[in-house]
């Protein structure tokens, strides 16, 4: 098994050719190393590496890590689909939330963070495939979610995520990266403050590429950095 930092140098000089290409600035675009099922011990090891940003995917896992990894010096970011019902975990212990696709979510989310004096940075998930399977707003609710989310004071709205249609040839998915990036320049015409409107969370194992050439500053990448998920989590 090849080890975290070898295979976080490999993606790395990855995405900065996917810069090159791109004609961007390859500090611009940062990794969240999808840590679902990965062992703690894998964990550290990539963060000896260089890893700096965490995403998980289920909220009791995630508590679980940063509970047991909370000496590291790191940025907990929640990427999978979350319950209003477990809003508290997540404004308790994720530092971003990717997953905000729906006003009542947003609400609570936002009545957690104030219960603790924070404003939680977070991206709005947005289904651009319109695909039945998959959680996020419409393109078209997108402004009015988004109004509303930008209104709550324990929140701020910082971007855009997505989960686009799966195919075989990463080149496929490129119109569905790009939709999310012209999403987020109209949104920027409707925001109070755009300045705030800086990311994109889009791109995994299998397209980071891609996403990285059609503007994505954050990829989240889990099977090329640490391997085959094991079973179980630890």
């Amino acid at each position: 098994m090849a080890t975290v930092a070898e295979n976080l140098e490999r993606i790395q000089e990855r995405m900065n050719a996917a810069c090159s290409r791109a004609g961007r600035d390859p500090a611009a675009v940062r990794l969240v190393a999808v840590t679902k099922t990965v062992p703690t011990d894998r964990i550290r090891e990539g963060v000896e590496a260089g890893l700096t940003l965490l995403g998980e995917n289920y909220i009791q896992e995630a508590r679980r890590k940063i509970e047991a990894l909370e000496d590291l010096a790191v940025s907990w970011h929640f990427i999978g689909h979350l319950q209003s019902n477990k809003a508290r975990v997540a404004a308790e212990y994720c530092d971003w939330v990717h997953t905000v696709d729906r006003l009542r979510l947003a609400v609570e989310l936002d009545r957690q963070a104030r219960k603790r004096n924070r404003v939680i940075p977070v991206l709005l998930q947005v289904n651009v495939g319109d695909e039945q399977s998959r959680s996020g707003v419409s393109p078209d609710d997108l402004p009015k979610l988004f109004e509303a989310v930008a209104a709550l004071s324990g929140l701020s709205v910082r971007g855009l995520m997505t989960l686009p249609p799966y195919f075989e040839n990463a080149q496929e998915v490129r119109p569905f990266f790009r939709l999310l990036r012209e999403l987020l320049e109209r949104l920027r015409g409707i925001a109070p403050r755009p300045g705030e409107l800086t990311e994109l969370s889009m791109g995994m194992s299998n397209d980071f590429e891609v996403a990285v050439e059609e503007g994505a500053t954050l990829v989240r990448i889990g099977t090329a950095l640490f391997g085959g998920r094991p079973a179980i989590s630890p």
